[in-house]
């Protein structure tokens, strides 16, 4: 028989002191945190503004030397409530620590911006509630597709450079009447024959009929006839076999269209290259030509010359929506997909 059980107070484990929401969110808390903050900090914050959630492999890929250095900071980050997190429930192992902006990053944010915080139509408790949402992972899936590119940028000697990277809700702002992307890219290659590519990305886990994915094309060309500029889709899926099925349906509703060559397709699986499943910028996207069959798999700086007759973006210095110095559809602007370099970092306190 027990007769002397635990208290349930001795169960709980160490948790750090956080402030509250409300306090989290006022102009004075907000003050004393951007002392705090280093150039990397806020750039965090404006991307999981942008990109709604990140894991924290593809926060280190994209911003840290390594784990343990990463981990520490965003334990800072998570205690001064610039941003928060969740860890979902897998059946086996152990899911990454996913991370989403907290009160206190979207009143830093807005403050910043010189706007009020209604005005980025931010709320803590929609933020936090993609941990149940069904889209995580597809959300967590589009965003590593370009952590990824993100990441290639930063090994030495990269000659690409991710210019601009929007996310679905952008991608429905600006072309949510017409079609809604997954989310939209712009990628600069600073090799011997410099080319730029823009593309929308399609990513599939393989939980949507390949026919309703074709279906997206037609929708695809009637935005390239609204705007007047032909833009690629990638089409990213889990494996081989997916992809195979993919093409054919993307075949069939390619040749329905009046005029296929509005839209320009490739696709890719992650599991095309052995060792190479995270470097989308491989030797891995297959252009979908209905006149005739690809010999081989091309490089993403490749892909402009499989579509010759689309014009030439050239060397675009940043993002378009930044260079207007305006944001049209308000909020904040898209932020850049590169972090500070590290003499643009202020110390921490």
């Amino acid at each position: 028989m027990i007769t002397n059980p635990t208290p349930q107070r001795s169960l709980r484990g160490h948790q750090a002191p956080r402030p509250s929401q409300r306090t989290a969110a006022t102009s004075g808390y907000v003050a004393r945190l951007a002392t705090r903050l280093t150039e990397r900090d806020r750039w965090l914050a404006r991307m999981l503004y942008e990109h709604r959630v990140l894991t924290t492999h593809q926060i280190v890929e994209m911003a840290w030397p390594s784990v343990r250095a990463a981990n520490m900071r965003l334990l800072k980050l998570y205690q001064w409530r610039l941003i928060d997190r969740f860890q979902p429930f897998v059946t086996y192992g152990t899911a990454p620590m996913h991370y989403v902006l907290d009160a206190a990053g979207a009143a830093l944010l807005a403050r910043e911006d010189g706007l009020d915080l209604r005005d980025l139509d931010y709320r803590h408790d929609r933020a936090i509630g993609i941990a149940y949402s069904l889209h995580l992972a597809h959300t967590v899936g589009t965003n590593g597709f370009f952590s990824a590119l993100v990441a290639r940028c930063r090994r030495p000697g990269a000659s690409g450079r991710l210019v601009v990277w929007w996310s679905e809700a952008r991608c429905a702002k600006h072309f949510g009447d017409i079609v809604r992307p997954d989310a939209y890219g712009l990628w600069h290659e600073n090799g011997s024959a410099p080319t730029a590519l823009e593309w929308f990305l399609e990513f599939d886990f393989g939980t949507e009929r390949p026919d309703r994915l074709g279906r997206k094309l037609a929708a695809y060309a009637k935005l390239a006839t609204t705007t007047g500029i032909t833009t690629p889709v990638l089409v990213w899926v889990p494996t081989a076999r997916r992809e195979a099925r993919v093409r054919r349906a993307l075949a069939t509703a390619l040749a329905d269209l009046d005029d296929p060559s509005l839209v320009p397709v490739a696709t890719s699986s992650a599991d095309f290259l052995s060792g190479q499943e995270d470097d989308p910028t491989a030797a891995r996207w297959q252009p979908l030509d209905i006149r005739q069959h690809a010999n081989r798999r091309l490089l993403l700086a490749e892909l402009p010359y499989a579509w010759p007759y689309l014009p030439a973006l050239g060397s675009p210095p940043s993002d378009p929506a930044r260079a207007s110095g305006t944001n049209p559809l308000g909020g904040l602007l898209p932020p850049s997909p590169l972090p500070p370099n590290p003499s643009d970092r202020r110390p921490s306190r």
